[in-house]
């Protein structure tokens, strides 16, 4: 296998020592970091080099919950809260959805994160068959979950179930491990109790996590009260969701109690922080989370809730707005924000033996920042803040993932673009003149 070296450049490794690598280098052989440091004397020892000509190299992003076919409804139901949201727009478009459908929206998803950096995304949806089918030929990474609702028949939540188990199965492990799979009950307010449990049980038959909405909304957390007697997170401890690796999206509405309970059974936790602002559903208690040791990474939610999978404004965001919140400008550094986006992402993924940092060992999923434009300047200070506080997603210039090339100097490799584009204009004005 070709052994590379990329050198000259920044090194932000996202390792427990934050190290920042100036006249940096890495080095990747067969898929896997084989250095990181200062730029060695033997470059001729590799057969290629790539002169990263003071650039920044750091890993790639990680956004830990999403719908990646949603793309397709960016833009058409915006200002509404939640549960009108969903009922009134959402949904009815939804069931109009098919395998063509959802393999556009998620590769018009994918070109999005590719051009914004993010190299492994988690996707809790149906028709998930088509999305991983895109996530193997664009070289990505995904963790992927067949969402279920169960508001319909018993016949119904059967076909789900089944649908979902025999997806999680046939597909962990595939494109070169670059696939990975999750049980997922959508939320508590549209799975009964017996029903999340017959998903927990599958999910120990099958030795995956379990992924689900909890606590985004105020009305939510009563709905769950009046119908169950506990709020959400007791609730589902109860079931026994929590004995198994669990990642709940949003937390927005947890008390202390709960943020106790999470931390116990050591439940991650993806803030959407942007989504959640945008449907007015309220600011996680992110500052206690951490206090307490619960792992929180970033998630955007949907491009319809969000408008975009661009996971450098989630980065300012969670590093700007709990300081505002709590008027304690030390809270949420940028370097923190940085690992929620990277090597927390990693931990509540179960991924952080492969990804998240650059290190030695792990699988080469790093992503290249122009640094040669006015966000990033003057050199002198740090970079991580530049990164979190004035870059953006459009900045990002090159991907690799497991150490192949994905995109170039702004190029993408693996999906054609401008075929992308033209087919999901084609199919949603088909939609919407049904």
């Amino acid at each position: 296998m070709t052994r590379t070296l990329l050198y000259n450049g920044t090194i932000i490794t996202c390792n427990e020592q934050h190290e920042i690598v100036k006249n940096g280098a890495i080095a990747i052989e067969n898929g896997l970091i084989t250095y990181v440091g200062e730029t060695p004397n033997d470059k001729d020892d590799y057969q290629e080099t790539i002169d990263l000509n003071g650039d920044l190299l750091l890993p790639g992003l990680i956004n830990t919950h999403g719908h990646v076919q949603m793309s397709l409804l960016r833009g058409y139901g915006d200002d509404l809260p939640l549960k009108m949201w969903l009922e009134e727009k959402i949904w009815p478009i939804e069931a109009k959805f098919n395998p063509e459908v959802a393999k556009w929206g998620s590769y018009l998803s994918i070109v999005e994160m590719i051009r914004t950096g993010t190299t492994t995304f988690v996707d809790m949806y149906d028709h998930m068959d088509e999305v991983a089918k895109v996530v193997d030929t664009s070289g990505i990474r995904g963790k992927l979950c067949r969402g279920i609702v169960a508001l319909g028949s018993e016949e119904e939540k059967k076909m789900k179930l089944e649908e979902a188990t025999n997806f999680a199965k046939e597909w962990n492990g595939q494109g070169n491990g670059r696939i990975t799979t999750m049980m997922s009950p959508h939320a508590p307010y549209t799975c009964d109790p017996e029903f999340i449990s017959k998903i927990v049980d599958k999910s120990v038959d099958l030795n995956v996590p379990i992924h689900i909405h909890m606590s985004e909304t105020i009305q939510e957390v009563e709905q769950n009260v009046e119908q169950y007697g506990n709020r959400p997170v007791k609730h589902l401890e109860e079931i026994g969701v929590f004995n198994q690796p669990t990642l709940v999206a949003h937390a927005v509405h947890v008390n202390d109690e709960e943020i106790d309970i999470l931390a116990k059974y050591d439940v991650k936790v993806s803030h959407n922080i942007i989504s959640n602002l945008k449907l007015a559903s309220g600011i996680a208690p992110i500052r206690k989370m951490l206090e307490k040791g619960v792992t929180v990474s970033l998630g955007t939610d949907s491009s319809a809730s969000n408008n975009n999978l661009d996971l450098f404004e989630e980065l300012k965001q969670v590093a700007i707005l709990h300081k505002g919140v709590e008027l304690d400008a030390t809270l949420i550094n940028a370097e923190t924000a940085l690992l929620m986006a990277t090597k927390y992402g990693a931990e509540a993924l179960w991924l952080d033996d492969k990804i998240g940092s650059l290190e030695v060992g792990k699988e080469a999923d790093f992503i290249i920042i122009d640094r040669n434009s006015p966000f990033y300047q003057p050199h002198t200070h740090n970079p991580i803040s530049h990164l979190v506080y004035s870059g953006s997603g459009r900045d990002v210039k090159d991907m690799y993932v497991q150490g192949k090339p994905i995109m170039k100097n702004k190029q993408l490799l693996t999906v054609d673009e401008e075929r992308v584009y033209y087919e999901v204009n084609r199919i949603m004005k088909s939609l919407l003149n049904e």
